[in-house]
């Protein structure tokens, strides 16, 4: 097979001994070449620039722009190029919003290196290749997470954070520069929009799921 005919893949983890891991197991398809690696966020996106991978597999946690924004930009820049989660960080919210940006597969590191394999050759054929099980965790999430996060003014954003790090209304009230009156009515939406009945309630919602809107 020549060079020409490879499934040409970018491997981006900010983990050397991850990265030479994966290059190992790749280099044991005749039919697959790996022709970079990426440490960071901005690295990942000179490199699909530079080299218009069929492949890129891509980590959830690394230094730089957030893996949703560089799913998005390699979408509207080189869409020819795919991209395949590859990831400690079996989140639901990650799942929710890799799927949401374009990913075509979303793999545990866990996954065997046959799968991994069978995974790359799929998706370079155009294949989306997200689970059932991962389909229905996404539709819960949104339904359950996902949709009350949306609900929320930026300002109830704010107040639930500060509220989470168990401020009373007085210091919100300082905090976000408003009166007393306004934080106890934004108190009373977030309860609402959250399907909660107390500060400790949110706060216990916040602590739960804070790490959802993080990445």
């Amino acid at each position: 097979m020549s060079d020409q005919e490879k499934i040409t893949v970018l491997i981006a983890d900010d983990h050397p001994a991850t990265r030479e891991g994966i290059r190992r197991i790749l280099e044991q398809a005749a039919d697959i070449c790996v022709v970079g690696e990426a440490k960071d966020g901005i690295e990942t996106k000179k490199l699909v620039s530079q080299l218009r991978p069929n492949v890129l597999i891509l980590d959830l946690i690394m230094p730089g722009p957030r893996p949703s924004e560089i799913e998005k930009w390699v979408r509207e820049h080189h869409p020819e190029t795919v991209s395949l989660i590859l990831t400690a960080h079996d989140r639901d919210a990650y799942l929710a919003q890799m799927m949401e940006a374009g990913a075509a597969g979303y793999l545990s590191k866990n996954e065997s290196g046959e799968r991994l394999i069978s995974a790359i050759r799929r998706v370079s054929k155009g294949a989306n290749i997200f689970e059932k099980q991962q389909l229905f965790r996404v539709r819960q999430w949104k339904k359950d997470v996902g949709a009350k996060w949306q609900s929320l003014t930026k300002r109830e954003r704010e107040i639930l954070r500060l509220l989470a790090e168990g401020r009373a209304n007085k210091e919100i009230a300082a905090a976000c520069d408003i009166v007393l009156r306004t934080v106890e009515k934004h108190l009373e939406n977030i309860y609402e929009k959250l399907g909660v009945q107390s500060k400790t309630e949110a706060a216990l919602w916040w602590a739960k799921h804070s790490a959802d809107f993080a990445n």
